[in-house]
């Protein structure tokens, strides 16, 4: 979007007669009460002020724009939820933390990158502690698995038999041997995370 001026997207069109002089408190009411005036408002107040204090943290026009954006999706979307006493504290926090998640992010990114770009470094030792340790954990789930869910998972990957054979083993439907190895995996992949 560069060369371009960036058009700010206002919440509604609706008329606000009246509104212009109505304090926090009541339009923070009204919000609660679903009234697309009432966010339009309050919209309308805070927008410049929080655009500066985005800008001021960001110092990038864009992300503050965008962060300015998503703090009052995130107002509206939670209006019934949160409970405000002073909306302009309120949306400043708002946007700082949004700044600073943002900053976080970006952070993440530009390691990420450098690890990329760099060459691997980790020694094959590392890689043995880390897989024994990553075994070890695997280990200890299975070990707290339901009985039959154990030992399908054991059958299937330990000794490398097909759900049919290992149904046959068991003496049990295949289908329930597949059961049995699904929820064993979801466990896994649950507590793996």
């Amino acid at each position: 979007m560069k060369g371009k001026e960036r058009k700010h997207v206002y919440p509604t069109t609706c008329k606000m007669k009246g509104r212009r002089q109505e304090p926090d408190t009541a339009l923070l009411l009204s919000l609660r009460g679903d009234s697309r005036e009432a966010f339009a408002e309050i919209y309308e107040r805070y927008w410049k002020p929080m655009l500066a204090i985005a800008y001021l943290h960001s110092r990038d026009k864009t992300i503050a724009e965008e962060i300015v954006q998503e703090v009052f999706i995130s107002l509206w979307n939670r209006r019934k939820d949160i409970l405000i006493d002073n909306i302009s504290a309120y949306l400043a926090t708002a946007v700082r933390l949004s700044v600073f998640k943002q900053y976080v992010r970006q952070q993440r990114r530009s390691e990420l990158a450098g690890q990329v770009a760099a060459p691997a470094v980790t020694t094959w030792d590392e890689e043995k502690i880390h897989t024994r340790f990553l075994q070890q954990q695997i280990n200890g789930i299975v070990e707290r698995l339901p009985e039959k869910c154990r030992m399908v998972f054991k059958l299937s990957r330990t000794e490398g038999l097909t759900t049919r054979e290992i149904a046959r083993r068991m003496g049990i439907a295949e289908k329930t041997a597949e059961a049995h190895l699904t929820k064993a995996l979801k466990e896994l992949k649950l507590k793996l995370r």
